[in-house]
């Protein structure tokens, strides 16, 4: 089962699974289910539940109805920068959600392996470069705070219930399926924009349009992030649930890169210059930013035998490479 399967996760795993031959079963609101293109090639091979992690009564009917072996929790307010504006309601879903399931697992499935999609956002205002599994949790915005409360919660369970309870301290994983909302979709887009000489775009951020004037306005350039392909963690998130004893595993590239090397990247991908198309607007700047995000995934390396395979270029190339599809089609 996978919750919030459709998200950019929930559809990369879907189809990773697929290919092993499980039985997947979908859980998520109605609405983006039924809307998400990226599902469509899979609807006729997998099962879905219609539901919401604040109501505890769907998430029950759903692992009541579907003895699954294994669950993935995908189901998030999945952006930091939107978590200072409804910082109750993600901790409604990220914090208090995932508790729930937990707790539903315990007494109805309790034979099932949970993997927790935890992220590296707990760490926050570091005190370490890089992040290794017991960097202590430092977060410094809601969305953190949140997904702190539900890693520790997963641990708690596992030592306390024996329940096996699996989390993925997951750094930036991208692809050509992630939400417009996050900055590496804003970024390879305002790349092809620049390209074929969109000046204004039918995408809107804060009422207004997301390339303005052929200019793409963003926050702090000078932020860090570890970025890696998402495609290349979902792999990951499949061998933690395999091993004999559930744990907790840092999922990252081990490269920390600049937004002002995203965009030199994104837009030389199609030949242009960024510092010609980008432009920094004062209220994308997240009231606090994270210290140099980095991750060491040793543990990972060493345990699991995964490391990433696609490199930072070519996951923006392919980001690109859909956005040019998509535009060249209306």
């Amino acid at each position: 089962m996978i919750l919030g399967i459709a998200g950019q996760n929930g559809r990369l795993l879907t189809e990773f699974l697929l290919q092993k031959n499980y039985r997947v079963v979908g859980f998520g609101w109605k609405d983006s289910i039924e809307s998400s293109e990226t599902l469509r090639p899979f609807r006729n091979r997998i099962a879905v539940c219609y539901g919401d992690l604040r109501e505890p009564e769907s998430v029950a009917a759903a692992i009541g109805e579907h003895p699954v072996d294994e669950i993935y929790n995908f189901a998030a307010q999945s952006q930091p920068g939107l978590s200072w504006q409804s910082p109750v309601e993600t901790a409604e879903v990220n914090a208090i959600g995932a508790h729930r399931l937990f707790e539903t697992v315990r007494r109805l499935r309790p034979q099932a392996r949970v993997f927790q999609a935890s992220s590296s956002e707990m760490f926050g205002a570091a005190s370490e470069t890089p992040q290794r599994e017991i960097t202590p949790f430092r977060p410094v915005n809601p969305y953190a705070v949140a997904k702190t409360y539900a890693h520790q919660t997963a641990g708690v369970y596992r030592a306390y219930h024996g329940r096996y309870i699996a989390c993925g301290i997951l750094y930036n994983h991208e692809s050509r399926y992630r939400d417009m909302a996050f900055l590496s979709q804003k970024v390879t887009y305002g790349a092809v924009c620049a390209k074929l000489g969109v000046r204004n775009s039918s995408l809107t951020e804060h009422a207004e349009p997301m390339v303005k004037d052929g200019k793409l306005s963003l926050g702090n350039l000078e932020a860090t992030r570890d970025w890696g392909y998402a495609g290349d963690y979902v792999q990951a998130m499949w061998l933690i649930l395999q091993q004999p004893q559930p744990d907790d595993f840092v999922i990252g590239t081990g490269v920390s890169r600049s937004v002002r090397e995203l965009c030199e990247t994104a837009y030389g991908i199609v030949g242009l210059d960024w510092r010609e198309h980008v432009v920094e607007d004062p209220r994308l700047v997240r009231p606090a930013e994270t210290t140099a995000s980095v991750a060491d995934a040793g543990k990972a390396r060493k345990v699991l035998g995964w490391q990433p395979l696609t490199s930072f270029k070519d996951m923006l190339a392919d980001m690109v490479a859909a956005h040019m599809e998509r535009l060249h089609q209306r």
